[in-house]
């Protein structure tokens, strides 16, 4: 029974990883642009916050841009602001931009003190990883001496992000042995430094010269290199971007293969600039000619209220595999369970023509919930027009609001042949149509309609017994709630431990 109950944990977590994050990134002349950084809604108002945000992204760019040969730098950037902040008139409402598909999250620290900057990343050497974790003090800039620059520390973990490459640090093992010698873990080698043990003691702390073991011939535990502060070396930014002579990754010429260090472990001994150099990005661009790259342009939007249309098939093919009873079923759950309180929902029903079955509502309580439920179609018949569904959806929205942004929850068996005759009107109504296909007959123009407009897509069978409506129902929650209240969180954290001695430490 316990054997089974950790298995179905771990299919819970590689479930909940698989899709976290629905990146918008684009790379453009070599600009990566729709970049989303988010702010945590719990964090306080602070317009402080925002302004740091947007020098530290320039910061960042020049630093990315000469790092990489000239070739990428941060182009444009979307920064999220909670609804819990006070609305302003520059601030614009999101369209495709929300917490779930953040890049980089500004976030209270968690345990409380903990302000280490973080990349979530899940997958193998050379896969994009999911997103990165900043704390106020880290964007504000009180947190120099321990993790250096803002700028830097932003490109080291976009290192990370995007292009999944490793440290070139270990902080479980920071020596090795080499030639009867303990070696620093540590890339490239040129780098100068003292072996130095660190120790506190009574509340009193001490540096001084590091201990062997007898036996081994290792160092002692506490012993760590601590770099000196006036370098030379330029490489290299994934083992200590805090130096300030470091402006490179290490390349297949100085890159150590000898550390035991993950970028060694996880890429085959492959040096950092050869994992980017077999990214899609670096294959996609070629080195720019400027001296310095163009400044980032950044626009603010707000969160608001979530704005939905469910727009459900009853055509003559729902009769069939107890497809009507089902999309009921799914769609209370959805109703009672899934969208958050607040949200304006309407909806709409559609066989060879669409009928308004309830304008918008805000959903505050459970009597307007229940009485939303009453709406759900009753029998199924006719021909299937799913643009006429989506245009009167179109229609009520923009009854009480733009229809630029707002969601569409489409739930069909897709057998319908004439879909792509309002893509242009997809397109320019703005709306984010998120696709529920049931049964195997979906037409294929049905799973445009969610790529075209970033919508999440989803199916499900015709065998009730797994539950696949439902599940596919309970995907569409909104990509709004708070990412560090998650039911289930898998997170690594890296010690920066030696950037702080390194900076704190003089000798």
């Amino acid at each position: 029974m316990m054997e089974s109950f950790k298995n179905f944990i771990f299919t819970l977590t590689l479930y909940l990883l698989q899709g976290v994050t629905a990146s918008l990134i684009q790379l453009n002349n070599n600009g990566y642009e729709n970049i989303v950084i988010a702010i945590d809604p719990t964090l306080p108002e602070d317009d402080k916050l925002i302004q740091h945000i947007k020098d530290i992204v320039s910061e960042a760019s020049i630093y990315l841009y000469e790092a990489t040969e000239k070739r990428f730098y941060f182009k444009g950037v979307s920064i999220l602001i909670p609804k819990t902040w006070q609305t302003k008139p520059d601030y614009e409402k999101p369209r495709l931009e929300t917490y779930k598909n953040a890049d980089i999250i500004i976030e209270v620290p968690n345990p409380p003190g903990n302000d280490v900057p973080r990349t979530d990343h899940f997958g193998q050497c050379g896969e994009i990883g999911e997103r990165i974790h900043l704390t106020p003090n880290i964007i504000l800039g009180k947190k120099l001496d321990e993790y250096g620059p803002p700028g830097r520390i932003l490109v080291h973990k976009w290192a990370h992000l995007r292009w999944g490459v490793f440290e070139e640090y270990n902080e479980a093992e920071r020596f090795y042995q080499s030639n009867g010698k303990n070696v620093p873990v540590k890339c490239s080698e040129a780098i100068t430094g003292a072996n130095k043990a660190y120790t506190c003691s009574g509340g009193s702390c001490s540096v001084t010269s590091c201990t062997t073991d007898p036996k081994t011939g290792k160092f002692d535990k506490d012993c760590f290199f601590l770099p000196d502060k006036v370098q030379t070396e330029k490489a290299s930014i994934m083992f200590m971007q805090s130096i300030n002579s470091v402006v490179e990754f290490c390349t297949e010429k100085n890159h150590n293969k000898n550390a035991p260090n993950a970028q060694n472990q996880k890429c085959s001994l492959r040096s950092t600039w050869e994992v980017i150099q077999d990214s899609e990005d670096y294959k996609a661009s070629t080195p720019m000619t400027a001296a310095q790259p163009p400044q980032p342009t950044f626009s603010l939007k707000q969160i608001r209220e979530r704005i939905l249309c469910l727009v459900l098939d009853k055509s003559g093919s729902m009769a069939s595999e107890n497809r009507l009873n089902r999309l009921n079923q799914a769609s209370k759950h959805f109703l009672l369970q899934i969208i958050e309180r607040g949200s304006w929902v309407g909806m709409v029903t559609f066989h060879s023509a669409a009928s308004v079955r309830s304008e918008l509502v805000q959903v505050e309580t459970d009597a307007q919930r229940n009485t939303l439920i009453t709406k759900l179609p009753a029998f199924a018949s006719g021909g299937t027009s799913i643009c006429s569904g989506l245009r009167s959806a179109f229609q009520v929205i923009g009854k009480k609001f733009s229809t630029d942004g707002s969601e569409i929850v489409l739930l069909t068996d897709g057998e319908d042949n004439t879909i792509n005759t309002c893509f242009d009107e997809v397109e320019q109504s703005g709306a984010i149509i998120h696709t529920v296909a049931l049964g195997p007959s979906a037409a294929i123009d049905l799973e445009k309609l969610s790529k075209m407009t970033g919508g999440v897509q989803t199916a499900a069978t015709d065998n009730a017994q797994n539950n696949g409506l439902i599940d596919a129902f309970s995907a569409l929650s909104s990509g709004n709630g708070l990412i560090t209240q998650q039911s289930v969180q898998v997170s690594f954290y890296f010690s920066f431990h030696m950037f702080a001695l390194y900076n704190i430490m003089t000798f």
